[in-house]
């Protein structure tokens, strides 16, 4: 199939990546757009794992107040640069995860943040409840490792489903923005503020 420079054009515009890279893309999807975005994003995944050992020394602090100010976010967003961090669409990638931050409270960025007391009190409870239920001894400890992923998935900032978008995580929406901004971008830390709690 012969790649035209209108569907070069319609690649780019969808996924911000080079001419080059979305020809070759498209190369190797044979013309299928849908399939040549998938190929995109995991060289991007590939591309952003090589800039997520550069350092970040740049970035913004940014707060979020959501409507009613019952809850507010300090969110500190990091970047290799002074551009990127003055850039518009950096701001509302901050914006994004700040208002995320605020919808979800979540404990961590990472699991490796998590407290190891929080984890084995947590692990004590799910086995406790496979114990009671029934469940044979032997998959005990397979049921309990499910439910801490699912643990981590509801409660660590990265391992999160984006509440505006429930098919990418917070982790993807990162890796995306690497390779779009093309240089590292790391969530330092945050904090939620509740009325009364």
């Amino acid at each position: 199939m012969e790649i035209t420079a209108k569907m070069v054009k319609e690649l780019r515009d969808k996924t911000k990546v080079g001419l080059m890279d979305c020809k070759k893309a498209l190369n190797e999807a044979k013309g299928d757009i849908d399939e040549a975005i998938k190929i995109l994003r995991k060289k991007g995944i590939a591309k952003a794992a090589e800039k997520s050992t550069r350092k970040a020394k740049e970035g913004i602090i940014y707060s979020y107040i959501h409507p009613g100010s019952k809850i507010g976010v300090l969110l500190e967003l990091s970047c290799e640069t002074d551009f990127v961090a003055r850039n518009e669409k950096f701001k509302k990638l901050t914006k994004k995860i700040a208002m995320h931050i605020a919808a979800t409270n979540p404990l961590s960025i990472s699991q490796e943040d998590i407290n190891q007391k929080v984890i084995e009190e947590e692990k004590e409870i799910y086995t406790a409840q496979a114990i009671n239920s029934g469940k044979p001894e032997k998959i005990i400890d397979r049921i309990v490792e499910g439910r801490l992923k699912k643990f981590y998935k509801e409660n660590c900032l990265l391992n999160q489903a984006l509440v505006m978008d429930e098919n990418i995580t917070i982790q993807q929406l990162l890796t995306e923005s690497i390779v779009e901004f093309g240089e590292n971008i790391s969530i330092s830390r945050f904090a939620r503020f509740q009325i009364g709690k």
